[in-house]
Parts: C-alpha cells; sequence; structure tokens
C-alpha cells in the first residue's frame, strides 16, 4: 500500500512550530506531506512566527523562520489528498476568505477524510461551516468562534487534544505528541468514529 498523501495549507505568520514539527513528523511516520499557499510556488517560502506562553494577557509573537513550501498551490486537487492538516498562527485568519480554501476544507470534511487542526485553525473550520454538532479544541480566543459555528468547545489542557470521527483538533503547540499521535490513529483507520481526550 503506498504511503497516504497529507495536504498541508499554510500561510505567511503561520505558527513556526505549528508548521514545522507536524509537516517534519508526519514526513518521519512516511507519509507524503504537499505544504501549500495560496498565491505562491513550490520552492517559495512563507514566513513564521513564534507564539509563546510568558506569563502574559496572552502570547507572545517573534518573527520565526522561513517555511519553504514543496507543492503549488494552484495545482493542487484535493480529491488525490488522503487527509488536510492546518496549521494556526495568523495564517488563518486571512486564509480563511480565500473561497478556494474553504472548498479545499469542505472537501475534506464532506468526505470524513481526516483532518487535523491546531490553534486558530479552527478559524478556517469555523469560516467553512464544517464543524457544527462536532467537539473542537482551539486556542481559547477562538471558543467564540467556534460555538457560534454550532460546534461544542472542548476545554482540555494546553497539552492535549481531541478526536471527534474523521476530525483532530488542539489548543496550541504544546499539544503535538497528543494531536499528531491522535491524527496518526485517525490515518491508520483505528480512531475512525471515536471521541478521545
Amino acid at each position: 500500500m503506498s504511503a497516504k498523501k497529507i495536504l498541508m495549507i499554510t500561510g505567511d505568520f503561520t505558527e513556526d512550530y505549528e508548521t514545522m514539527v507536524p509537516f517534519q513528523t508526519l514526513l518521519a511516520m512516511g507519509y507524503t506531506v504537499d505544504a501549500v499557499c495560496p498565491g505562491k510556488k513550490a520552492g517559495e517560502t512563507v514566513a513564521t512566527c513564534i507564539h509563546d506562553f510568558e506569563g502574559d494577557q496572552t502570547y507572545s509573537e517573534k518573527r520565526g523562520h522561513n517555511f519553504t513550501l514543496n507543492a503549488t498551490f494552484a495545482d493542487v486537487d484535493v480529491a488525490g489528498y488522503d487527509a488536510l492538516v492546518i496549521p494556526g498562527g495568523r495564517a488563518p485568519e486571512y486564509l480563511r476568505l480565500d473561497m478556494a480554501v474553504i472548498d479545499a476544507v469542505k472537501h475534506f470534511m464532506d468526505a470524513g477524510k481526516p483532518v487535523a487542526a491546531i490553534c486558530h485553525g479552527a478559524q478556517i473550520l469555523t469560516a467553512a461551516k464544517v464543524i457544527e454538532g462536532r467537539t473542537v479544541s482551539a486556542y481559547p480566543a477562538c471558543r467564540p468562534e467556534v460555538e457560534l459555528a454550532g460546534a461544542t468547545y472542548a476545554e482540555i489542557a494546553i497539552d492535549g487534544a481531541v478526536t471527534d470521527g474523521n476530525l483532530v483538533t488542539a489548543p496550541a503547540w504544546p499539544a503535538h505528541p497528543a494531536w499528531l499521535s491522535q491524527f496518526h490513529a485517525v490515518l491508520s483507520g483505528a480512531a475512525e468514529g471515536s471521541l478521545a481526550a
């Protein structure tokens, strides 16, 4: 059986860890991962930002690495992918305005394909109107959007994750071990139709 093919939709000022870590981890696990950004081509980069929790009322933000895209968004045929990853950071805020992004997310959710979103990635899910009746984690500041979209906001630890059927979500990058483990389980078919935190 060939490796499952995963699409990652990202953009400028995506969160550094939430892009780099899943991209590299999923590759190391044997998956094929195509990282794309609307308006950019394979070989171009997106700027990343580093969000940290340093005792302030909200996260701090610093400039991160440049992340190199390995596929071209305009060439993507979502039907050829088995799963979708949506990193957080500031990119989801404007990516959700792109109808091609929204249509891609709807394809994966309507087809019941595995979808993983972390932190502010939930903003794209809410804009696509695909989480009604689901249990969803996100960065706490996204809770109103999650609930307005008709989902139940999962109040879990910052290092936790939640799986609701094909959808795996987490609040922020400290959740990578749980989030990626649960996503791998869904990709493997082990968590089909389950709800776990």
